[in-house]
């Protein structure tokens, strides 16, 4: 397949660096500033180590990449609230184009679901997006694989950075606040986590899964989900549930029409107290009884890997 990759961080330049060993051709890169674009394939070191140099992938315009030529758009762009732009209409670009598009933004699927669904329905191309919810985990696909109406609820620890912090906290007895500036310092949290910590990533997550198990005409958005983040919890409140056997940790659940993220009480050693950055969901099926999906959540070349799988999966135009 020829790849637009559209996003130029951590993991729009991962997909750009891995295509070829994934079969792909990268025909265009972009970041918000500026483009590298080749009908016959554009030479990806030059372009990143460019962008290293003096921030400008190419020569070309951002325009240029998301109507250029390739078969698949990746939308790699940071996630976006409410409007979801830039990340959305550069999906409309490309489905009005009749190309597919594969995204790592979860802005699109999270706040306009169903306006990506009309877009797609209306384009020869079609529109996956497994890196959205959990990275590396085959969470979208194995839903897919079981169909969603067999899925009766889906839960679990979906922000790295949150289980990181929650995880120190537990087993140092620090604080939140100790805890935070060290992610800081390792490069687990951002410099403004906000997302992260408050629940604002998990809850677009779990929104995401609720709208692929929703029924027909049902959408979901972020002011649909309950949520709750991790920044108030006190360093004691670890200590006590450690004492009796149990931990916390920010879970995300999605089941029954709706939508929830809050820190939860889970027994130390269980499935859903995963340390460190790793991530888990557990999915309650009809038929097959729980399912419990573990790994990396995040980081660039993981999500990398579950971009390239969706291109992979696409059928030729």
């Amino acid at each position: 397949m020829r790849v637009a990759v559209i996003g130029a961080g951590a993991v729009g330049s991962s997909v750009a660096e891995l295509a070829a060993d994934y079969g792909h051709t990268v025909t265009a890169y972009a970041d918000s500033k500026s483009a590298a674009v080749d009908a016959g394939g554009i030479d990806v070191d030059v372009a990143i180590e460019r962008k290293a140099a003096d921030g400008l992938v190419g020569d070309a315009d951002p325009a240029d990449a998301v109507n250029g030529p390739y078969d698949v758009l990746v939308e790699a762009t940071p996630t976006t609230l409410g409007d979801a732009q830039p990340g959305f209409g550069h999906v409309e670009t490309a489905l009005e184009r009749d190309r597919h598009v594969v995204l790592a933004n979860k802005g699109p699927v999270a706040e306009r679901y169903a306006d990506v669904r009309t877009l797609e329905r209306d384009s020869e191309g079609s529109v996956l997006f497994e890196a959205t919810v959990g990275g590396a985990m085959p969470v979208l696909s194995t839903i897919d694989d079981f169909d969603a109406e067999h899925i009766t609820a889906v839960r679990g620890v979906l922000n790295g950075t949150a289980n990181f912090i929650l995880s120190r906290m537990g087993a140092e007895g620090l604080g939140y606040e100790h805890v935070l500036a060290e992610a800081q310092d390792l490069g687990v949290a951002e410099a403004d986590p906000t997302f992260d910590v408050d629940g604002t990533d998990a809850a677009l997550k779990g929104v995401i899964v609720a709208n692929v198990l929703a029924e027909a005409g049902e959408e979901y958005t972020l002011e649909d989900a309950g949520v709750e983040g991790i920044q108030d919890i006190d360093g004691s409140a670890l200590e006590l549930a450690g004492e009796d056997g149990r931990t916390v940790r920010l879970i995300a659940e999605v089941g029954g029409g709706e939508v929830r993220v809050g820190p939860r009480l889970v027994p130390e050693h269980a499935p859903l107290a995963p340390t460190g950055t790793r991530n888990i969901v557990q999915l309650e099926t009809e038929h097959a009884g729980r399912l419990n999906i573990s790994g990396r959540g995040a980081g660039g070349p993981e999500t990398a890997s579950a971009v390239l799988a969706d291109v992979s999966r696409l059928p030729d135009l």
